[in-house]
Formats: C-alpha cells, structure tokens, sequence
C-alpha cells in the first residue's frame, strides 16, 4: 500500500469525522435557543445553515444526518429539548427531515456548480424551500389539513427570520473559512 491510500480514507478522515460531530453538537444548541415571540423562534436552521456553509455539501448532509440520528435515539438536541421517534414523526417532524433535503440540494449543487458564495446562497434558499415542502407536506399528512392551511401555520411567520438567519450564517461561514482552515 502505498502512503497516500493508508493516509486518505475513501470516505471520511478524522478531521471531518470531528467536524461532523462538532457541528451536530452546534446544530443541538441552536436548537435549543428559542426567542420568545407570539411564533416562537429556535436558532436550529441557523444550525443547520451553518454547517451547510462551513462544512460542505457531503459533511454538512452526514452532520445533520448525525443530529437526526442522535435525537431519534432519545437525546433531546431538538427544538424545545425534544426527543425521539415521536419528535420525528410529530406534526413539525417533517421539517427536521426536510433539514437532509437541504442538504442534498447544496450538495448537488455543490458537485454542479461549484462552491462560490453566490452558488451556496443560492442553494441554500431552494433547499429551504425544499425543507418546507417536506414539512408543509407532513403537516398536511399528521393533521389531515389542506396545502394552504400549512402555509399559512408552518410556513409564512418563519419565512423572514429563515432567510435572515441564513445570511446570518453565511456571513458566519465567511468570517470562519477566512480565520480558521477547514
């Protein structure tokens, strides 16, 4: 075997393995801050848009894949320190399974287009929108009420502050590829 095939694993090295975990730590967290207002707020997709940002299309699909994971075995890193497959499968669990299609929309957009600033923004706007279609649907499916209904509950007062969180962690993701080499 020659250095390079011992030294390179084909599908994660220990430095991203640790990224992977820290950044499902970082998600759990912000899932955990909540701003109180007449719709509460958590800081969970600013998590989530975070690690998209930071750590890529391929780490930032298994980190959140790792998160997922974690809460649905019990661990309360979701919104409202909750937990398990009830969490998951709850009238807003669509939306935490939606957070994998964003992932696969960055990613793939990624390996199309690239990683400049403009494409991950870009990206990260359709994976919201995916994201809430996932979410909007299993709304609809749980509590057996109509398209618009779920727009108008689950998706409309969390629009803005979404897209501001967003710029908020790419301007993050900026600040952090600019000091620290990832």
């Amino acid at each position: 075997m020659s250095e390079n095939t011992v030294s390179r694993s084909k599908f994660f090295n220990t430095r991203e393995i640790v990224l992977i975990a820290m950044f499902s730590a970082v998600m759990a967290v912000c899932s955990w801050i909540s701003v109180p207002t007449t719709v509460p707020f958590t800081l969970q997709t600013f998590g989530v848009f975070c690690t998209m940002s930071i750590l890529g299309g391929k780490n930032g699909f298994f980190s959140i894949l790792v998160y997922i994971l974690i809460g649905a075995m019990g661990i309360p890193v979701f919104s409202g320190f909750s937990a398990g497959l009830s969490a998951l499968t709850s009238y807003s669990g669509g939306y935490i399974w939606g957070f994998l299609f964003l992932a696969l929309v960055f990613w793939f957009t990624e390996k199309l287009f690239g990683n400049r600033l403009y494409i991950q923004v870009i990206s990260l706007v359709v994976g919201m929108a995916v994201c809430y279609l996932c979410g909007t649907f299993w709304f609809m499916h749980v509590t057996k009420t109509g398209f618009l209904y779920g727009l108008t509950v689950c998706v409309v007062p969390y629009v803005l502050f979404d897209l501001l969180k967003m710029f908020c962690a790419v301007g993050v993701s900026v600040r952090v590829k600019k000091y620290v080499r990832l």
